[in-house]
């Protein structure tokens, strides 16, 4: 993502108050009194927390909030207070307060040109760090502290750097660079539903960004050959115990990012306290099972996942797994270092009050782009996984949208010639494009003397075939992750005649595992 340059307001502050600050008397001919040490180590505080408003603003400016230039004027505001105050505050060292002003400048002047001159994308979060050194071994004690701090980069030294997760950076930056900035692109738009609770857990969140990214590309649909469903790709099993699976309504709560959000939190906590908060081994029983990875942490007490001996117990795909998940998460903290930039995306979520019945494809036609690379239907879809794309949904209905979004709608989706338009295009029908003229005129040929007995056709006297017999609607059993649109894709079905064969009403059309209904219209 990008962010503003380093504002001229910073280097004119800076300008005013280094005369005062070379002139301030130094630190070490005062003697400092246990009052006087309490008055700066709140100085000490403030600007601290100043430096984190500024770093927290420059991320609101860069995904375009308003509020954003408002925090970073606030903070600098903060910190000129603060060093004011330092001049005047016996034995406050007034050039280590200034280091957080050095430090804004340098991370200024490292994105090259001057600073009022800067358009260099740069990551706040994003130190430019070399880590091509291999990760030191870490105790395990160690580990867990680093968990409950996952501020800026603890997530480097929780993992191994490794070859293999070079590998899976390389392979993110080639042939699935378009997956990991849609994978980024479906998460800013379904953090507000899928975070809090590994913020509340004080998981890492660069480890959810990587889960998500290899499971499902953040597509909330996805479903694998295995059974597993949603975002996060949760099997049935495993998901009914962490609260997931069928609701009252007969919806499948794994594909809802806000559920499963919540429900692998709570996996991770589980796993991280079974496997001492190693990520590694975490991570191998997301994926190889929590049964084999517990036992092979057991067996081998104290050896990291990369020992030989550990790392040959678990399937290939759990080893082409790990490292790939861990390369997301490490991207998503470093981009700029492997000159990768994340777009902007909107993330203010914002709710849709449906001004007149509409479905997701009528809603992607009539907002259009709004400036991104393919519209909103994806961020409809994931935001609202209750509804096939090509249900009706009533008026009065409120979706869950962003402001941009719900800006577009009230402009160009309630009334004018771009709805207008969408609903056409929508209930366009491609039966009514072929045209039935009736033939005139006759053309005798050959002999038509008709046989005793037998129905012969006009043209040539030859017995005209049996009529094929009406086709029976069979029978089909729901199974579990099916909605009737998913049926009635797999089987080239109209949706509207199979759900008024079941007497299944709209938008929803809810079906649950299990239930028996006709294919009614299908051609397969």
């Amino acid at each position: 993502m990008s962010q503003p340059k380093f504002p001229l307001r910073a280097w004119s502050c800076l300008a005013v108050l280094l005369p005062a600050l070379l002139l301030a008397p130094a630190a070490q001919a005062q003697r400092v009194s246990a009052k006087d040490r309490a008055a700066i180590d709140v100085l000490n505080a403030r600007m601290a927390a100043a430096e984190k408003r500024y770093r927290d603003g420059l991320v609101l400016v860069a995904n375009s909030d308003p509020k954003g230039t408002t925090e970073t004027d606030a903070a600098l505001e903060d910190m000129e207070d603060v060093l004011d105050a330092c001049i005047k505050q016996r034995g406050c060292q007034t050039h280590t307060l200034l280091t957080t002003y050095k430090r804004l400048l340098k991370d200024a002047s490292d994105g090259g040109g001057e600073a009022e001159e800067e358009t260099t994308s740069v990551d706040p979060l994003d130190d430019g760090s070399d880590h091509s050194a291999l990760a030191q071994a870490i105790p395990e004690a160690q580990r867990a502290a680093s968990l409950l701090n996952d501020q800026r980069h603890a997530f480097d030294k929780m993992v191994e750097y490794n070859p293999a997760v070079q590998a899976g950076i390389r392979r993110w930056l080639t042939d699935m660079r378009g997956a990991l900035i849609t994978s980024y692109e479906n998460y800013q738009n379904m953090r507000a539903e899928m975070y809090p609770d590994w913020e509340r857990s004080k998981l890492p969140e660069a480890l959810l960004f990587g889960i998500m990214a290899k499971e499902s590309n953040g597509r909330v649909h996805a479903t694998s050959r295995a059974g597993a469903a949603g975002p996060l790709q949760f099997m049935y099993a495993t998901g009914k115990r962490f609260g997931l699976g069928p609701d009252g309504t007969g919806f499948d709560t794994r594909y809802d990012p806000a559920f499963a959000g919540e429900a692998s939190a709570a996996y991770m906590n589980e796993r991280m306290r079974e496997l001492n908060n190693n990520i590694e081994f975490a991570l191998a029983a997301y994926n190889g099972g929590e049964g084999r990875a517990a036992r092979v942490y057991r067996q081998y007490p104290g050896r990291s996942f990369w020992d030989e001996v550990v790392y040959s117990q678990f399937p290939g795909e759990t080893r082409d797994y790990v490292p790939m998940v861990i390369a997301a998460a490490w991207l998503f903290l470093h981009p700029k270092q492997y000159g990768l930039e994340f777009p902007k995306v909107d993330v203010h979520p914002a709710p849709l009050r449906l001004a007149r019945d509409s479905s997701i494809y009528e809603l992607t036609i009539c907002l259009g782009n709004g400036g991104t690379r393919e519209g909103f239907m994806r961020v409809l879809r994931n935001l609202n996984p209750r509804y096939e794309a090509e249900a009706w949904i009533p008026a009065g209905t409120t979706l869950k949208a962003n402001t941009r979004i719900a800006g577009l709608y009230n402009r160009y989706c309630v009334s004018g010639p771009r709805a207008d338009l969408a609903r056409t295009l929508v209930r366009a029908d491609v039966s009514a494009a072929i045209k039935r003229t009736p033939l005139t005129g006759t053309v005798a040929v050959g002999d038509v003397t008709p046989v005793a007995g037998v129905p012969t056709t006009v043209a040539s006297g030859e017995p005209k075939p049996a009529e094929p017999k009406a086709k029976q609607a069979r029978d089909y059993r729901v199974a579990k992750g099916d909605t009737l649109g998913r049926i009635s894709q797999r089987y080239q079905c109209d949706l509207k005649k199979l759900a008024r064969a079941n007497g299944l009403k709209g938008p929803a059309y809810n079906v649950r595992p299990g239930q028996s209904i006709q294919l009614e219209s299908c051609k397969k």
